[in-house]
């Protein structure tokens, strides 16, 4: 390894994740990451949920959060008289946590990769959650990051010379993120690049 090239990045499997079900029966989600570490009250949280019937999502006053379809015909998702259609491939849909919209299946269960930054991108985390592209570097401009993608692929740090396998349906991530990355999957593959932006002088 070259000096002050990243540390190898945490493999964070999907499968190794324990279920959680919804309170409202909903369906279950299954956490990859959370911080900061052993904090009951997490800052910010990454999961990937399993929908199984309609409902309200849950609501979370001051966090800012991103929704993208994985897998399944898709979800509308309502607020007042707004309805968004929303199916595997589209870029994330950023909401504030606090209006939690009504989720209606459009046929049949989907699964969905969740990103929630509590402080609101202001005075708090911020970071976000955006579609990876094969082939194009990604700018993580964030302290930590990484890469969720549904196939095996092979990730990149160009800068330093450095790459890693991803495997299939697993979080890779960066506890101190590179500033340019690349993936390599299939041109049809979803995946998803994110980020988490902590406040000066927070710990990781």
């Amino acid at each position: 390894m070259r000096a002050g090239t990243p540390p190898a990045p945490r493999l964070l499997p999907l499968a190794a994740a324990p279920v959680q079900a919804w309170r409202n029966g909903g369906g279950n989600t299954r956490e990859l990451l959370a911080g900061p570490p052993d904090v009951a009250d997490w800052r910010w949280r990454i999961s990937v949920a399993e929908i199984t019937a309609d409902g309200p999502f849950s609501a979370y006053t001051g966090v800012a959060r991103w929704f993208a379809v994985l897998s399944g015909e898709g979800v509308v998702l309502a607020q007042g008289d707004d309805h968004l259609a929303l199916h595997a491939g589209d870029a994330p849909l950023a909401f504030d946590g606090a209006s939690a919209p009504h989720c209606s299946l459009l046929a049949g269960p989907t699964q969905d990769l969740n990103l929630m930054l509590r402080g609101g991108l202001g005075d708090g985390v911020g970071g976000g959650m955006v579609r990876a592209h094969p082939g194009q570097h990604w700018h993580a401009c964030a302290t930590q990051g990484g890469v969720y993608s549904l196939v095996p692929g092979m990730l990149f740090d160009d800068d330093a010379g450095q790459q890693w396998p991803v495997p299939a349906e697993t979080l890779v991530w960066f506890n101190a993120v590179p500033v340019r990355l690349r993936l390599e999957v299939p041109d049809t593959v979803l995946a998803f690049w994110l980020a988490v932006d902590l406040p000066a002088g927070e710990a990781a």
